[in-house]
């Protein structure tokens, strides 16, 4: 035998010469593969390609582990680990029990709980491995790619935070856009953080809508003032920064193995990994080939280039409030104050010593007013979604256009 097939997971046939267990592919289908070379099946999350590795086997371990010290030997500040709550199955190879909510046209997978092939208890054994290794070097990170309840994700930190420096929190990509639903679970993920534990925010990914798609343009700016003023690290999908949406993909161009298995029912990821839009050269710049990916209709105008010379693009706000954000200890390291969120006005504190500032955000498209919080006279707008409203005092209130956001400094009350 081959003797790196137990770097693999094998199992005999079930009775019936089938799977040995019902357990099913991500991507469709069974997550076994009949060998007929071996007589066994072997398993794999993903795509019959991608063979999972056996985490169980020391001999995996160290081997991977090395992978990781020749990367860190190089000078990578660090690793993004995908789909690490699925690294590791149960050892006795029991049957994932029916999922009562699936209905017709949910992902096929979701037929079933994936109690014994997902998130178990030995996981958190594998990441303090990996985590180990990089604690043999100085200032790298450890990401970990996890789809789950808040509750089960901050498990990822580990005991006495062993594990994922940043276990990824998707809460903005899948959370309805409304300001209460919003703030709730911002408050639920600040108070499950185990003590100690760096938050983190996603806005967009390869898996998902992109922003501008899923809220509009317009609404993209108050996200994008979301994303980097809350409490934690912030991370940002390709584009985004410039508004790209979703571009559509003609069946005959469809790339996502995902959408080719499972076609019809909305599972391809495709429209949101188009090639950047640099410039309106051919191929939006990026390529002087055909892209793999069809370009956006838009790219002539929604690309850097035209972006950068305009004072009031979406590219000028994140560059604002990257800007903001490195010159602001607030915004870094300060406190996280939740001050309100009613009729789709969303508003925090970031705190840092005596620093104060108030960011309000309207995710309506109406105009609408707040007052400053208690102890707070007045303040001075340091920024505007719209990049028009810098440094103009506010008395007692502030009023918000639609779909506007605002970082405001609160000046303390005179005594």
């Amino acid at each position: 035998a081959d003797p790196k097939r137990a770097w693999y997971i094998w199992h005999d046939p079930a009775p019936d010469g089938g799977p040995p267990t019902n357990w099913l592919s991500e991507f469709g289908g069974s997550a076994w593969e009949w060998d007929a070379a071996t007589g066994q099946y072997y398993y794999h999350a993903f795509l019959k390609q991608q063979p999972d590795l056996n985490w169980r086997n020391p001999e995996v371990v160290a081997a991977m582990h090395d992978v990781l010290r020749f990367w860190l030997d190089k000078g990578v500040d660090g690793f993004r680990v995908d789909v690490i709550w699925h690294m590791i199955i149960d050892d006795q190879f029991r049957d994932n029990p029916p999922n009562p909510d699936w209905r017709p046209g949910m992902r096929p997978h979701d037929r079933l709980k994936p109690l014994y092939t997902a998130d178990r208890p030995e996981i958190h054994d594998v990441v303090a491995g990996l985590r180990r290794v990089l604690d043999e070097y100085d200032d790298r990170v450890l990401i970990g790619e996890i789809y789950l309840p808040i509750e089960r994700l901050v498990a990822y930190y580990g005991v006495g935070l062993s594990g994922a420096h940043m276990p990824f929190n998707f809460q903005l990509i899948d959370a309805p856009w409304d300001a209460q639903h919003i703030a709730g679970l911002i408050r639920e993920y600040e108070e499950a953080l185990p003590e100690g534990g760096w938050p983190n925010w996603v806005l967009g990914n390869h898996d998902k809508h992109r922003i501008a798609t899923r809220v509009g343009r317009d609404q993209a700016r108050i996200a994008a003032m979301l994303l980097l003023t809350l409490r934690g690290t912030p991370t940002m999908y390709y584009g985004d920064e410039i508004g790209m949406a979703d571009v559509p993909i003609p069946p005959e161009r469809v790339q996502d193995p995902f959408e080719k298995n499972v076609p019809g029912i909305g599972v391809g990821r495709d429209p949101a990994r188009t090639p950047m839009q640099w410039s309106g050269a051919p191929g939006a710049g990026f390529t002087a080939a055909e892209p793999w990916l069809p370009l956006a209709a838009d790219y002539a105008t929604v690309n850097v280039a035209a972006q950068r010379d305009d004072p009031a693009s979406m590219l000028a706000l994140y560059h604002r409030l990257i800007a903001l954000r490195r010159a602001e200890p607030a915004l870094i390291v300060g406190s996280y104050i939740d001050v309100t969120a009613w009729d789709g006005v969303l508003a925090y504190l970031r705190q840092h010593g005596d620093r104060r500032l108030l960011i309000a955000l309207n995710l309506g498209h109406e105009s609408c007013e707040l007052d400053l919080p208690s102890g707070s006279e007045n303040g001075r707008t340091l920024l505007s979604t719209h990049l028009d409203r810098t440094d103009e005092p506010i008395r007692s209130r502030i009023k918000l256009r639609g779909d506007e956001g605002v970082v405001i400094s609160l000046e303390a009350p005179s005594t």
